[in-house]
Formats: structure tokens, C-alpha cells, sequence
């Protein structure tokens, strides 16, 4: 829930700054500022919670610590890319893969009822994956929106 207001609050303030310093609503900009600002504040929570998150990976990933810290850098990586501009689709469609690849880690979470802020099995289980999921698909929908199709 967190990754969704940070997204769309970024978003709007973005949008309004935008307007009101060029006097055009950038929405290619905004949405952009918004998934960089979405994939920063993610990203922290790598750092922060990595035995956590290290829970949510299947068994058969190995590092697991390391998995979670690269892509903690990952994301950082990410969020700059989407500013550079002759980098900026290539990273778009990166991040829809990362997106994409993510998506079974948080699944596997889902259903060993992870809490990765506790790094303990007493979360919220299969009713994550009702929020997670179309989650997901919102992201790979924004970063195409934004990004590729602007």
C-alpha cells in the first residue's frame, strides 16, 4: 500500500509543480518523477529489511542477502535511468521485466504468510496477492504509459 500513495501522491504534486513552473501539465515527466521517487522508496526497504525480504525469495534462489540487496540497487539504478534520455526506454523496458520477475518472490511471500518489516512467517498471507498482483500490473502499465508510449 505504501509503494501505491508514495506513487500516486509524488504524481499529483509533481503534476501541479509542473504546472505551475512551465505552465503545461507534464504528464511523461510527473510519471516518471513519481516511479523514480516509488522505486527510491522501495528501494530503502531492501536495505532496511533485507533478512525479510531474504524470506520472501524461493529455496531455490541462492545469495538470497545479496539477491535482495542488488535489487534494492536495482531499483536505485532504475530510477535514475528514467532521466536519462538516450537510456530512458531501455530502462523502461527493463523495469517492466524487473516487474515482471519480481512478481514470483512476492507470491512465494504470499503464500508462507512472510512479514518482511518482521522478517517472521506471521503475515498476511494469500490476501497480500489480492493488492499485490494488480499492483504489479499497474506498475508495468505506468512505466509503458509514461515512459515508453510518452
Amino acid at each position: 500500500m505504501k509503494p501505491l500513495i508514495v506513487l500516486v501522491v509524488t504524481f499529483a504534486i509533481s503534476l501541479v509543480i509542473s504546472g505551475i513552473t512551465t505552465g503545461k501539465w507534464d504528464l511523461s515527466f510527473s510519471g516518471r518523477v513519481a516511479m523514480a521517487v516509488m522505486l527510491l522508496f522501495t528501494s530503502i526497504g531492501h536495505f532496511k529489511f533485507t533478512e525479510g525480504m531474504a524470506l520472501m525469495l524461493p529455496d531455490f534462489i541462492p545469495a538470497k542477502r545479496e539477491t535482495v540487496l542488488a535489487t534494492g540497487v536495482i531499483e536505485i539504478i532504475a530510477a535514475i535511468g528514467l532521466f536519462i534520455p538516450p537510456l530512458r526506454v531501455l530502462t523502461a523496458w527493463l523495469l517492466i521485466l524487473f516487474f515482471v520477475l519480481i512478481l514470483p518472490a512476492n507470491i512465494h511471500a504470499a503464500l508462507h504468510h512472510v512479514n518482511l518489516e518482521k522478517a517472521t512467517y506471521d503475515g498476511s498471507g494469500i490476501n497480500y496477492l489480492w493488492f499485490r498482483v494488480p499492483l504489479q500490473l499497474l506498475f508495468i502499465g505506468w512505466v509503458y504509459f509514461f515512459v515508453i508510449r510518452s
